[in-house]
């Protein structure tokens, strides 16, 4: 279906140095993984292997700075994220039949959208969000009726069928990026043309990509005063702070497993303070909380294993640092968070959580089972993609003329 150079980094292309193809990416604060790809193109655009293709990247949080009623919208999107996910499914359902972002006519607030293209000029528009591939794709050209324009859609999803958008999908798009064979596959059943798809790997940071410290293990448990001899459980949280924290930990001690934890609180302090509080009255089980951490490959690295929401971006680091998953599905599953589920069961890799008293079993088996660790980290190391974010950005400069 898809044609592809070779596997590795792309050769930079003669005489790119000194060219500057304007890039503005499309995203919207909706979850965490469609800022994280659009972070990321920006990123590799500014390495030096990265400069080599000529582009020049700007972010635009489209939804939230074109109309207050989309802000409101992204707000209750994460809240429901946070405390409800099961009311996704009404959420999505709503969200697929309004059609409220598939024609320039429909958006509100365009007068916003059409002076940021206007100052910025973009030769490409990237979107890394399911409802910024038509109408706003559309009002973009008839602000800039003057310059050609080229729009590519990454879509960052793992797997087709119920929990994929079809929103994702506009067939007039010049470029439909999947991160996988299986995104591709729907975007081709939903319309898009042979010939204007292409997999591009995992939109992650640099620093996933970049050779792993022997050390790294070792230097983190210094820092956080963890023995590296002992299986180390890493709970993760949401963009939105969204987490099932105390009651992991609960649940580890009532069931007596001890594992070192580290709880990841993003930017709650109350959560921090809380995860906190509780280790201090539980000495039995060694806890860290952690504030904000942006290098998660290094922890990733570390980790003997990881619980997480089954987000995109969160699954497709783990996959390329090799840390197996325990799915959190605790309160239910989003529709996308269902085509990672899907995605997870086709390879074989991961554990789902639905309810907190499943955790100990789990961390326990493969406590003392280190075999059955070493084939999770393994299975996961098949399926990591073999292509290169450097890739996506020559393919989006070969775009522009």
């Amino acid at each position: 279906m898809t044609t592809s150079p070779s596997p590795g980094r792309p050769a930079a292309r003669p005489g790119r140095d000194r060219e500057n193809r304007r890039v503005l990416v499309l995203t919207s604060s909706t979850g965490g993984g469609h800022d994280m790809r659009a972070r990321a193109l920006q990123a590799w655009s500014r390495t030096g292997e990265g400069r080599r293709c000529g582009l020049h990247v700007e972010i635009h949080q489209t939804l939230e700075n074109t109309h207050g009623v989309y802000e409101f919208g992204v707000r209750l999107y994460n809240r429901i994220q946070q405390f409800w996910p099961k009311l996704h499914h009404l959420y999505f359902h709503f969200l697929e039949h309004a059609g409220l972002h598939d024609a320039a006519t429909k958006i509100w607030g365009r007068d916003r959208f059409l002076r940021r293209v206007r100052d910025f000029r973009p030769h490409l528009l990237v979107s890394t969000h399911a409802h910024l591939n038509h109408g706003f794709f559309e009002l973009a050209r008839w602000g800039l009726p003057d310059q050609p324009l080229r729009t590519v859609t990454y879509c960052g999803e793992l797997a087709g069928g119920y929990g994929f958008s079809r929103h994702w999908v506009n067939p007039r798009v010049d470029l439909f990026m999947g991160a996988v064979e299986e995104t591709c596959g729907e975007a081709a059943h939903l319309g898009v043309p042979e010939e204007r798809l292409w997999r591009g790997g995992f939109l992650l940071h640099p620093d996933f990509y970049a050779e792993a410290a022997p050390d790294s293990r070792a230097q983190l448990c210094e820092r956080l005063q963890l023995d590296p001899g002992r299986f180390l459980l890493v709970l993760s949280t949401g963009a939105n702070g969204a987490n099932n924290h105390l009651r992991a930990l609960r649940a580890l001690c009532a069931a007596r497993v001890h594992p070192q934890v580290i709880a990841l609180c993003g930017r709650s302090t109350e959560t921090v303070t809380a995860v906190e509080e509780w280790g201090r009255r539980h000495p039995e089980l060694t806890v860290r909380a952690l504030p904000f951490v942006d290098q998660m490959r290094p922890l990733l690295q570390s980790a003997d294993a990881l619980v997480a929401r089954a987000g995109t971006g969160t699954t497709s680091e783990a996959i390329l640092t090799r840390c197996p998953l325990i799915f959190n599905g605790i309160g239910g599953s989003m529709p996308q968070e269902e085509l990672t589920l899907k995605y997870a069961r086709k390879y074989g890799f991961g554990r789902r959580l639905s309810r907190t008293h499943q955790l100990p079993g789990i961390v326990r088996e493969w406590m003392t089972d280190p075999g059955r660790l070493r084939a999770e980290s393994g299975t996961m190391a098949r399926i990591a993609p073999d292509r290169h974010p450097l890739m996506i950005l020559d393919r989006l400069a070969s775009l522009v003329p």
